[in-house]
């Protein structure tokens, strides 16, 4: 797992494939095992996801860091925080390096961004420049980052 991102209402997972089983099986598998143990679990039946998961391949390194922060700084742009941090339903803790966790690959982080706060600068670099609501555009300004 590279990021996710759990949201209200979807999700995000950046998964990197390592071997030979293609990563776009990840949500597949994850989420009908959920569906089947919510389907038994409530005597329910059929699909529990309005729509079908979306698969999109990463052909660039600048593509990928740039998937990173978006997904991390999704519920700051959905106006539900206004730090990602704040955010406990993600792998940026891990990133930022506040939290330890299993779902995060550091070595991927520091080979990329050096340092937690390099990672934190390039999140709000791109928070910054989107329109998001004023107090959290004007939270987000008061850093030096």
């Amino acid at each position: 797992m590279v990021a996710y991102c759990l949201m209200p209402n979807h999700y995000h997972f950046l998964t990197r494939q390592d071997g030979e089983h293609a990563a776009g099986l990840l949500p597949q598998r994850v989420f009908n095992s959920y569906s089947k143990a919510y389907n038994k679990r409530y005597e329910h039946s059929g699909t529990l996801f309005e729509d079908n998961y979306k698969v999109k391949p990463v052909v660039t390194s600048a593509h990928l860091l740039h998937l990173c922060r978006y997904i991390h700084g999704n519920p700051v742009k959905d106006g539900l925080v206004a730090d990602p941090a704040d955010w406990p339903y993600s792998n940026y803790l891990e990133w930022i390096g506040e939290r330890d966790g299993t779902l995060y690959d550091p070595e991927f982080a520091r080979v990329n961004f050096g340092s937690p706060e390099e990672y934190r600068t390039f999140v709000f670099a791109d928070l910054r420049g989107r329109e998001l609501q004023g107090e959290i555009k004007s939270y987000l300004n008061e850093f030096d980052l």
